[in-house]
């Protein structure tokens, strides 16, 4: 079994992102370093429908593969979890049929290799008492995280049987709709009750051996962020949920929406042993950062010559504007607003538009436009500063694969910083 806090660790980053750019980063991150990576998906981003990836789990192990045998990484060196396994995708279903689902979701993860399982059940389905504002009852979670369980088990191939996070108090993926004044920090209380009644079900459904294969616990520390907004760590609101995690050697916390966190907030979570960070829009957003300032590069280099450039940023706009599916209902206020949190917000809800196939043949276009000719340090200076100072340091070239490389490999260096991978 995978240990995620031993002598060498004491905690891991988890990369909750199918991009490719982002993953080839960690993959690069991770050999400079010798660590394994943590990668993991979500039930809407890959099911046995295909998700909005359009890939089974299944389709996605080959794809990381695929990836790290591009960057000469080993595959034993990633470990791969399933995030928020469960009804979630089928809330609108009634708890009969959306549990159906996520049971074959559970099996088609397990069969596929995945070996970290968050069993989320604390989503409401259709048919299920009370409304959108009420919590979901304990013990209706706990029953149905260890159905969810013992599907896993039975379908559970060779090697390292899985191992399972659990927890009633999980954030929304991908970051807060509503307002940092909000945020509730998970009581104790609760927590206790999440464990004993798991135990219970667990036990009582002749789970005993999986019980001892639960590694962690999701609750809200007390960081989230919005649109415009961050929530950061501080030691003293989550001190009760410190006491009482330190006292236990079976369990450890893992934090969802750690996204936008100081490094040493980060290590501050990993001491009081939120050690399983999960980290995701982050990542795209300063991919995002980085691809906007190759293009503003992109639009500089382009006076006097007959390329034509790309008009990256415009194309995005435009396509998000024809296809709003992915950002209507989590972006408000005016037009002005909208168009900023369309490009800017923390929430990050372009990452969904990088498959479209007319921006990657527009983002293709720009990196062939950049590749094609030697970028002046000056213009990294003035557009990419973080760049610029690994060039100075000859820790990479100018060439666009190393400056998209460390856009990224900036924020995995703060969880490296927050587990103890480095200084």
């Amino acid at each position: 079994m995978f240990n995620f806090i031993d002598s060498e660790r004491r905690g891991i980053c988890s990369i909750c992102s199918a991009n490719s750019f982002v993953l080839r980063a960690a993959f690069r991150n991770a050999a400079a370093g010798s660590e394994k990576v943590l990668i993991e998906s979500t039930s809407n981003q890959v099911n046995q429908y295909g998700g909005y990836t359009g890939m089974t789990p299944q389709r996605f192990v080959e794809y990381v593969r695929d990836l790290a045998g591009s960057m000469n990484f080993s595959y034993d060196d990633i470990i791969l979890g399933g995030d928020h396994l469960g009804p979630n995708a089928w809330q609108n279903e009634p708890a009969d049929s959306a549990m159906k689902k996520a049971e074959e979701l559970i099996a088609a993860y397990v069969q596929a290799g995945y070996k970290k399982i968050h069993l989320d059940t604390s989503m409401r389905c259709a048919d299920d008492p009370g409304d959108e504002n009420s919590a979901l009852d304990v013990n209706t979670v706990a029953e149905r995280a260890a159905v969810l369980c013992q599907v896993a088990e039975q379908n559970a191939g060779g090697g390292d049987p899985p191992v399972y996070i659990i927890g009633t108090d999980v954030p929304i993926p991908g970051g807060a709709k509503g307002h940092p004044e909000a945020l509730r920090i998970t009581p104790v209380e609760e927590v206790e009750e999440t464990i004993e009644i798991s135990k219970k079900v667990f036990y009582e459904r002749g789970l005993a051996p999986a019980w001892e294969r639960v590694i962690a616990v999701v609750v809200q520390p007390g960081v989230e962020f919005g649109d415009d907004w961050v929530v950061t760590y501080e030691k003293k609101k989550a001190a009760g949920l410190v006491r009482f995690i330190q006292n236990r050697d079976d369990l450890v916390y893992e934090a969802h929406s750690t996204d936008y966190q100081t490094k040493q907030a980060l290590r501050d979570m990993v001491e009081d042993k939120f050690a399983i960070l999960k980290v995701g829009p982050w990542l795209t957003f300063a991919l995002r950062e980085t691809f906007f300032a190759l293009a503003m590069i992109e639009e500089e280099l382009s006076g006097g010559t007959n390329c034509e450039t790309s008009g990256l940023i415009a194309t995005i706009d435009e396509r998000m504007m024809a296809r709003p599916q992915h950002w209507k209902s989590h972006y408000h206020g005016s037009p002005d607003a909208l168009k900023l949190a369309r490009k800017y917000s923390y929430s990050d809800r372009l990452r969904y538009y990088w498959p479209d196939k007319v921006i990657a043949e527009t983002l293709q276009k720009m990196l062939n436009n950049l590749g094609s000719r030697e970028i002046p340090v000056t213009l990294i200076s003035q557009y990419l500063p973080i760049q610029y100072e690994a060039i100075l340091d000859n820790r990479i070239t100018c060439k666009p694969d190393d400056l998209i490389y460390i856009g990224v490999a900036r924020v995995l260096e703060k969880y490296a910083y927050a587990v103890g991978n480095m200084n």
